[in-house]
């Protein structure tokens, strides 16, 4: 009886550990398939593995060339690798197949990196007309900064305020207008920028730093401007716009 127990016993055991093991698990479908490797292909290209990337990229494109998600990537792929035709070729076939606004946005930082500044303001533009794209804020920022080149400097401040309006810390944002205010002789408002840029940020860059000398010698306030020239000479005296401003500093005298 003992023995017929035991073998009960050990019956139900081995029941036990195979149904711990469940089913097999549902064979990938095509759809989930190309998202994989679309996926792993962008996280090769932030790593810098062209040849997997591409080899992701290719197994997509098998199972649809015409994809935009697909399209996109090989943009992206082909940005990276300096293949700039290729690229935006890319970048144009995934906003015609239907790429939402993140590829715009990709084009977009594509056309400003080219350093074709018209184009890219309109495709940042209008980006910001889509109400529901979670990167609007950037988008606004982005703007501002395209317009900066194309000397279109109210409407940049407009880009920038806007941004401010979405989120009242942004430094960029507040960086930019402090620069523009100050170029444009209004000390009080540059001084409000900066002052707002400067409790928002644990560290000021060296830019951020040298606008803060300039703007507490306008306004005359010693204390401002020795504690951020400590803290260029300590943190920034390497960087090129250090050595530049410097330099016209001393020419200046």
């Amino acid at each position: 009886m003992k023995h017929l127990c035991a073998l009960v016993i050990t019956a139900i055991l081995v029941s036990c550990v195979v149904e711990t093991g469940g089913p097999r698990p549902a064979p990938v479908g095509p759809a989930q398939a190309l998202e994989q490797h679309v996926s792993l292909a962008r996280q090769y290209i932030g790593e810098g593995d062209w040849e997997n990337a591409e080899r992701n990229l290719e197994l997509a494109a098998v199972m649809d060339a015409n994809d935009a998600d697909v399209l996109e990537a090989f943009a992206l792929l082909y940005q990276s690798t300096g293949d700039f035709e290729l690229a935006e070729s890319n970048f144009k076939e995934a906003i015609e197949a239907g790429a939402g606004s993140r590829a715009r946005n990709s084009f977009a930082e594509f056309l400003y990196a080219q350093g074709r500044y018209f184009e890219a303001a309109s495709a940042f533009r209008e980006l910001t007309r889509n109400t529901l794209y979670s990167g609007r804020l950037k988008a606004f920022v982005n703007l501002g900064l395209a317009l900066l080149k194309t000397q279109e400097t109210l409407e940049a401040k407009s880009a920038f305020s806007r941004a401010l309006v979405m989120e009242p810390r942004n430094s960029m944002a507040l960086l930019e207008l402090t620069q523009i205010e100050l170029t444009e002789g209004d000390v009080m408002a540059a001084s409000g920028y900066y002052e707002r840029y400067r409790i928002g940020t644990r560290s000021q860059t060296a830019r951020a730093l040298i606008l803060g000398v300039e703007i507490a010698r306008l306004n005359g306030d010693v204390n401002m401007e020795t504690s951020n020239m400590l803290a260029l000479r300590n943190l920034h005296s390497e960087t090129p716009i250090y050595r530049a401003w410097t330099a016209a500093q001393k020419e200046q005298l």
